[in-house]
Parts: structure tokens; sequence; C-alpha cells
């Protein structure tokens, strides 16, 4: 199962650790999407920056 990361608010004037999470998962502009997989270290970094992204379950 892997996670589909889309960015829905920009990460400018954000904490830099959550624009640093943002550049490491691979998005750069509002509505940007990523497919991450589904595992404990994306799942912990997905949730710092809850509040910018919207995730949708991808089936292999």
């Amino acid at each position: 199962m892997n996670l589909k990361v889309t960015l829905i608010k920009s990460a400018a004037h954000r904490l830099p650790k959550q624009r640093t999470i943002v550049k490491n998962l691979g998005l750069g502009k509002v509505n940007s999407s990523v497919v991450l997989p589904d595992n404990a270290a994306t799942r912990g970094a997905l949730l710092k920056i809850a509040h910018l992204i919207s995730v949708e379950e991808v089936k292999d």
C-alpha cells in the first residue's frame, strides 16, 4: 500500500522544520503530489505537516 500526498497549503512562513519536511518528501509547489510508501517513518513525517497536506491511499 502506498500513500498519495498532495500539498494543499504553502509551506512558506511555516516553521523551518516543517519546510524541511515538505522539501524532503519531494513536494514543491501547491497542488504538487508524490506517492510514498506507507511505513512508520513516512507516517511520522506526515503527522508533522498534516495541516498542509491531503493524503489518499493508493493500491500498488
